[in-house]
């Protein structure tokens, strides 16, 4: 089984600043409106709703419409105030919103997909609309016209999208676990590369475009932090949920990542700290620190006239090891475990508290949450529930200090030149292995 988080107790909580509860069913997406005090909806229950605060402090839809099918998702961007919406029925529906957010005129439809739209993204600077679906395929439109660029069939349902606008990468992530990566032109694509290192299916992408950092977030628990930019293939692991990941979003001016699950867990991970890859673990025919055997190796275990032991593996260094030898429990934030895991006694031993300090912080939003989405120039975090409730927070309290530790050198501030020759030039394959005894 998983370990169990048991998180310290903080100082700081995120503020609930309102919550809105008027909706039928599920709450697919939901985002905050820039510099309006105002939030946008889109739910199962087919209604796109546009929030406004009133003087009463209270929300209420400034506009209420409703779809023929389900919303299955949603891209809204401020500056043309243009709301792309996915739905059941594998259409995108495009409106434009007035500037005082009362009125929504119709702009443009996608037939893009045959089953349910599972994300979309409208990119102002290419004048596109990417979106991937149930269906398998990943399309991506001209906003203006309407007609399809291009298709690239995946491997299984996308359930994450991120773009790079200056590159023109696409991040696909999907159901298989893998995260795809295709260079877009106007009417085709390239496959560049393939990541594989999640044990379940991928359910969140974030994508830093300064420090040229992906993050992904899978149903297995684990967030791991792809370096994309560094030209080493780097990947370091993040363990901090019990349940699937569900959102991820990133704060680029304090370096620090935001990441959700369906249990409700909001974390708040520092990512100024020099972080290390979690080791990849060994194989072995006995224990690597006192030799008795594992459990098949049975010709040890006639010669030693001994029961073979289980194998299981220490956290930090990656040996083979006993049970008697691998006891004891600690915190490596530094790694990414900031929940106790197994540890051999010599690594146990070489951990000091310092190492065990912690790189990030846990708060409980008190419902399961469907979707998360974070608005950097107000500091306010959304979540939409399985409860049909968004919730609305300020976490500036938590966001405007760096824990204590020295900048890393080594991932975050490296000269990030995008040679694609050099970073997608060979598969990376991580090992990320969860569930253990």
């Amino acid at each position: 089984m998983a370990a169990e988080i048991q998180p310290k107790p903080q100082t700081r909580t995120p503020v609930l600043l309102n919550k809105i509860e008027a909706s039928q069913d599920v709450v697919n997406t939901a985002v905050i409106i820039p510099k309006e005090d105002g939030v946008i909806s889109v739910s199962e229950d087919r209604t796109i709703r546009i929030w406004l605060k009133r003087d009463s402090g209270q929300y209420w839809p400034s506009i209420y419409h409703t779809m023929p099918d389900s919303c299955s998702c949603m891209s809204f961007n401020p500056e043309t105030r243009r709301l792309s919406m996915g739905m059941e029925n594998g259409t995108i529906s495009e409106f434009i919103l007035s500037e005082d957010y009362n009125k929504m005129t119709p702009a443009q439809t996608y037939q893009a997909h045959q089953g349910r739209v599972t994300v979309v993204l409208f990119v102002l600077e290419m004048e596109w609309v990417l979106s991937t679906g149930q269906d398998k395929n990943f399309t991506w439109h001209c906003s203006e016209s309407g007609t399809q660029l291009g298709l690239y069939r995946t491997t299984a349902w996308v359930s994450g999208l991120q773009f790079d606008v200056e590159t023109r990468h696409a991040f696909v992530g999907d159901y298989s676990g893998q995260v795809t990566i295709l260079k877009l032109e106007l009417d085709s694509c390239s496959l560049v590369t393939t990541f594989k290192g999640h044990t379940g299916n991928v359910t969140a992408l974030c994508w830093d475009p300064v420090q040229r950092v992906l993050f992904s977030g899978s149903a297995d628990h684990s967030i791991i932090m792809w370096d994309i930019g560094g030209g080493k293939g780097t990947a370091i692991e993040l363990q901090g949920h019990n349940e699937k990941v569900q959102g991820l979003c990133y704060a680029p001016h304090t370096r620090q990542l935001i990441s959700c699950s369906s249990d409700g867990g909001i974390v708040i991970w520092n990512m100024d700290v020099t972080r290390q890859e979690t080791p990849e673990w060994l194989d072995s025919d006995s224990c690597q620190k006192c030799e008795q055997p594992f459990f098949w190796n049975f010709k040890q275990m006639w010669d030693s006239k001994k029961i073979g032991l289980r194998q299981h593996h220490c956290r930090k260094c990656g040996q083979a090891v006993c049970g008697k030898c691998s006891a004891k429990r600690s915190t490596i934030p530094l790694m990414g475990f900031e929940f106790e895991v197994r540890v051999c006694d010599s690594c146990h031993e070489s951990i000091t508290d310092e190492d065990r300090a912690p790189t990030a912080t846990f708060h409980d939003s008190k419902h399961s949450i469907v979707y998360m989405h974070y608005e950097p120039t107000m500091g306010w975090l959304l979540t939409s529930g399985a409860d049909k409730v968004v919730k609305v927070r300020q976490t500036r309290c938590l966001l405007r200090q760096r824990l204590d530790r020295q900048p890393n050198s080594d991932l975050l501030s490296t000269n990030w030149s995008f040679d694609q020759s050099q970073i997608f030039s060979h598969q990376i394959f991580f090992r990320v292995e969860l569930i253990e005894g």
